[in-house]
């Protein structure tokens, strides 16, 4: 019995500790926080998992490299792994915050990169190929993904076409590559294949591209590495890879940000009192009574320039298991723009899913859908002098009158030629431009659905279905209400209505085998592709209508309408094969050969043949490299191919071609005639590009510093041109493979981890040197005209300028040559010395291409703060600027720059400013071409990590400055400029597109 109560004491005893066991543990559970950092430069690390050793606890750092676990005590052993790095256990030992600092694993160097139709390991990449890490794609908030890879790549020239919200980006890899085609880039998103027009006023193709979205950016440069896109691959490749998602822990992200944009500059015109005189000088007549009384008057760039916001709201939902991944984010986009009247909206949606329904089965879609609404302004003009002021609303602010009013009495626009007695009526009030109605409506879709099969090791078959599905609604209208009551009486209101459609649908067959045996490894990959492209569009066009009241929504009330139709569709079939063969992980060797059939391409010429070859040695893994513990990494590289540009060629450039002509009138009744437009060309064939390229990749102390360097020389043959012909053929002109150009270059990118403590500083940059040459235009033309300032010549590179030479000013009693100028006006050098002024008085004066492009970054932190600077230039580039051209001309009835004051007279006999002369006109001369160099703080952020809180694993707010300033001689607005978009043969030319603004942001990075 005594035993029995013994025992139940015992028990009842023991229960308080027994059920107090559980809450003991618990009780020794601790949180551990901490950070992940790559030890080359410092940044942080998304994606890497961290587990408990021996338990079944894990999480998964987030964008900024954090996470947060809880662990037991004592004895916990963290395990941090990720793919590429060397794996890490760290004991917590009582810690709560434990930063681990990742390095490369030297097996794989620690970078995948993305090739096309698949991935290698950078140590083994024979090719040109460079990567941009999506941090550095962020660090500048940006509508266009290319906008952020500007400055960042070696061998890369971006140019800002417009800084308009969603304007345009042109895009040139290793120089420009044709003369009538386009020689931008094809673009790979996701496996879907896309164009960029980059015209000044379109809609990139890249903006309906969130950069948040953005796991990582290839670009692809030599032959061995765009062969693999054969007849699309001469300009270059750009892979864009979107974020995917991974099994563990389902992550929440916020990223977002607000901000404020402003006009970095203004250009200083005459004042109200100031151009009254000039009026009363040049028209030799008191236009103006008492011109000082009049002051300032009204400055009409201060109307129509803003401080314009900008924010982006982005979030993001991401995770899975093993067998299921998922990643979805949704984002807002608006940026307001620095003149009024003009903004920019993106609505985005993404959703990434992969599923492996068994060991030989997966399959999984990218799908990114976008809608855009851009609300454009008229800015950068083709016109010279009269039309750039009427057209542009740039123009039209420089050039008003500082003594006109911008509004009635009842606030309503007031028309210039209501002013005054109509005066004024050849120049136009700014704001009466920003009434019209000029929006674009874009729906855009992409998709990428595969599955993929593994029937043997290192098998695979991949089926890829790519559907890109656009539509498009371009809304215009110019109201009656800013026209003068003059012009009112044959009826006003100008509107269009634009509907347009595109589908593109792409099958890819995509066969991969991978083995390795003894000292060698073996991957081959065959892809059959089929594209077809269908695009219509329908336009109708109405003017003359009753009244304001229903702008472009009824147009049937118009009195004049008119109705455009076009459709058109185009195929492209595709055969290609690549082979990646190492010895001993030394010794490397790619085989590429594509054949591609288009229907745009002659009858003659329907198939292209598109071979490439790059070999590669990694001197470093020779065993007497080894003994130089400085030499982390040595690889030779030499490639050689040929690439297509079937890009140039609009589908059917090679068959006869009809267009609607005027009206006839047959038994008193109006019918429209057909007449032939293009003549056929059963030759008419892809442009070619045949380059060889030479690399060095070298990293010392185990890759803190790493450099790569490449010289190339790529030639272009078979260019589209359009050639005259003789009158009595019936046509003036036949478009055929004539010309041949030739691009060769210097290009070195440099990245060092200067730091890498508890202070971490990294620094990169790169430098880019190219060269380009006509070689060749047709065999009875050495010089070609474009137009009154640019020509192109053999021998000499595109973007050339040629015109007079300034000479000074004509002073009173010089003797003026004929053709030549007037008392107080330009004077210009006679250079055949035959005493009059003609057209072969012109010469050539510079040209817009740059003697090279540069970018460099630091990034630095400590503790929780981090801070980053970046910069990007050009240096050597001329610029023909012809908003001096038109705004130092006074001949009457608009404003000119302030500097006219000092213009000539016979009581100041200035040697550089013309006279007032009404209605008189400027020679296009040397003066008007300017140096474009720059140097260009892009970016500054400061940024700090807030303490990781419950439920929620880092908050990141930072402070950023964009376009802090620009260093450059140039005169206008920006010098990176383009008035003609993605044109090969004008470049260089400023003539009023929508300036730079500089913009200060504060934004905040959340992940749960």
């Amino acid at each position: 019995m005594k035993k029995h109560l013994s025992d139940l004491f015992m028990k009842v005893w023991m229960l308080p500790a027994i059920l107090f066991i559980p809450f003991s543990l618990f009780a020794q559970q601790q949180a551990v926080t901490g950070k992940v950092v790559s030890i080359e430069k410092g940044e942080p690390l998304a994606g890497v998992t961290v587990r408990l050793k021996n338990g079944n606890s894990g999480a998964v750092t987030g964008p900024d490299g954090t996470y947060s676990l809880k662990v037991p005590q004592p004895g916990a052993v963290l395990i941090f792994s990720f793919t590429g790095f060397l794996e890490q256990e760290v004991p917590v030992n009582g810690r709560q915050e434990i930063n681990v600092t990742m390095g490369p694993d030297p097996k794989s160097l620690g970078e995948v990169v993305v090739v096309g139709y698949g991935t290698q390991q950078k140590a083994n990449v024979a090719g040109a190929i460079a990567s941009v890490k999506p941090a550095e794609l962020k660090q500048t908030p940006i509508a266009n993904v290319v906008q952020g890879l500007q400055g960042r790549v070696a061998g890369v020239q971006i140019t800002q076409n417009s800084a308009a919200p969603g304007g345009n980006v042109s895009m040139r890899i290793r120089g420009t590559n044709s003369i009538n085609g386009s020689s931008e880039p094809l673009y790979v998103v996701d496996g879907v294949q896309l164009s960029n027009s980059g015209g000044i006023n379109d809609i990139s193709s890249l903006s309906i591209i969130n950069p948040n979205d953005i796991e990582s950016v290839e670009v692809l440069k030599d032959a061995s590495a765009t062969a693999i896109y054969g007849a699309r691959g001469a300009n270059g490749v750009v892979l864009i890879t979107t974020k995917r998602g991974r099994s563990g822990k389902t992550r929440v992200t916020y990223d977002g940000y607000y901000g404020v944009q402003q006009v970095t500059k203004k250009m200083q015109m005459m004042n109200a009192a100031e151009f009254a005189q000039l009026e009363n000088d040049t028209y030799h007549t008191n236009v103006y009574d008492d011109p000082a009384s009049l002051g300032e008057g009204v400055d009409w760039q201060e109307l129509i320039f803003r401080d314009a916001p900008m924010q982006s709201h982005q979030v993001g939902v991401s995770g899975g298991n093993e067998k299921t991944q998922f990643a979805l984010s949704a984002n807002y986009f608006n940026q307001q723009g620095v003149i009024i009247s003009s903004n920019f909206k993106r609505y985005a949606f993404r959703l990434n899913f992969d599923h492996r329904i068994s060991p030989l089965l997966r399959v999984g879609t990218s799908l990114y859908t976008s809608y855009i609404i851009n609300n454009t302004i008229p800015t950068a003009s083709s016109s010279i002098d009269a039309g750039a002021v009427t057209t542009s609303i740039l123009g039209a602010a420089l050039g008003a009158p500082p003594t006109l009013q911008p509004y009635r009495e009842d606030g309503s626009i007031w028309p210039f030629g209501d002013q005054l007695n109509g005066r004024y009526r050849e120049v136009v009030n700014p704001l009466g431009l920003a009434q019209i109605l000029n929006r674009d409506k874009t729906s855009r879709t992409l998709g990428n659905i595969y599955a993929e099969f593994t029937p043997l090791e290192g098998l695979t078959y991949r089926a890829n279905f790519n559907p890109i599905i656009s539509s498009g609604l371009k809304d215009y209208y110019s109201p009656r209400s800013i026209m003068n009551t003059g012009d009112l009486v044959s009826g006003g209101g100008k509107a269009a209505k634009t509907n347009s459609n595109t589908v593109v649908l792409l099958h890819e067959s995509v066969l991969t085998y991978e083995r390795r045996f003894a000292d060698h490894s073996l991957k081959f990959t065959g892809v059959f592709a089929t594209q077809t492209n269908h695009s219509n569009w329908n336009k109708i066009e109405a003017s003359n209508f009753p009244n304001d009241a229903t702008a472009n929504e009824a147009l049937q009330l118009a009195v004049d309408r008119t109705v455009e139709s076009s459709r058109s569709k185009d195929r492209l079939d595709s055969y290609m094969g690549r082979i990646n063969y190492g010895f001993r992980d030394k010794y490397l060797l790619d085989l590429i050969a594509r054949m591609d059939g288009a229907s745009k391409f002659g009858t003659n010429n329907k198939y292209g043949f598109f071979p490439a070859a790059a070999v590669a040695w990694r001197v470093s893994e020779e065993p007497f490299m080894k003994r130089l513990a400085a030499v982390s990494n040595l690889k030779l590289r030499f490639s050689y191919g040929v690439t297509g540009n079937a890009g140039a060629i609009d589908p059917y450039q090679s068959l006869a071609t009809a267009t609607a002509t005027g009206n006839y009138y047959f038994n008193h009744a109006p019918v429209n005639g057909i007449s032939p437009s293009g003549i056929p060309n059963p030759d008419l064939k892809w442009e070619r590009s045949t380059q060889a390229d030479l690399g060095i990749d070298a990293g010392f102390w185990n890759n803190r510093l790493n450099i790569t360097a490449d010289v190339y020389h790529k030639k272009t043959k078979d260019l589209l041109f359009v050639m005259a012909l003789p009158t009595s053929s019936g046509y003036n002109t036949i478009t055929g493979n004539f010309a041949n150009l030739e691009n060769k270059g210097l290009e070195v990118a440099a990245d060092a981890a200067v730091l890498t403590g508890k202070l971490r500083w990294n620094v990169a940059g790169n430098i880019t040197v190219n060269r380009n040459k006509v070689t060749h235009l047709t065999s009875s033309t050495n010089e070609y005209t474009v137009n009154n300032y640019t020509i192109l010549k053999v021998g000499e590179p595109l973007g050339l300028f040629k015109t007079y030479v300034f000479d000074g000013i004509y002073q009173t009693g010089e003797t003026i040559l004929p053709g030549g100028s007037r008392t107080g006006g330009v004077k210009v050098k006679d250079l055949n010395k035959d005493n009059a002024i003609t057209a072969d008085d012109q010469t050539i004066i510079g040209n817009a291409n740059p003697s090279f492009t540069y970018g460099f970054s630091t990034n630095l932190s400590y503790g929780r703060f981090d801070f980053s600077a970046f910069f990007s230039g050009s240096q050597g580039n001329k610029v023909y600027n012809l908003i001096r051209y038109s705004f130092e001309n006074p001949y009457g009835s608009r404003n000119v720059y302030k500097a006219l004051v000092n213009r000539w007279s016979p009581t100041n006999p200035s040697n550089e400013y013309v006279s007032g002369f009404q209605g008189g006109r400027l020679p296009l001369t040397d003066r008007f071409l300017e140096d474009g160099s720059y140097l260009r703080c892009k970016n500054i952020t400061l940024g700090y990590t807030l303490p990781a809180m419950k439920w929620i694993s880092s908050v990141r707010v930072y402070g950023s400055v964009n376009n802090l300033f620009t260093i450059t001689d140039y005169t206008g607005f920006d010098p990176e400029v383009n008035t003609f978009g993605n044109s090969n043969t004008l470049i260089g030319v400023d003539n009023l597109v929508y300036p730079i603004a500089r913009s200060f942001l504060f934004g905040m990075q959340v992940s749960f």
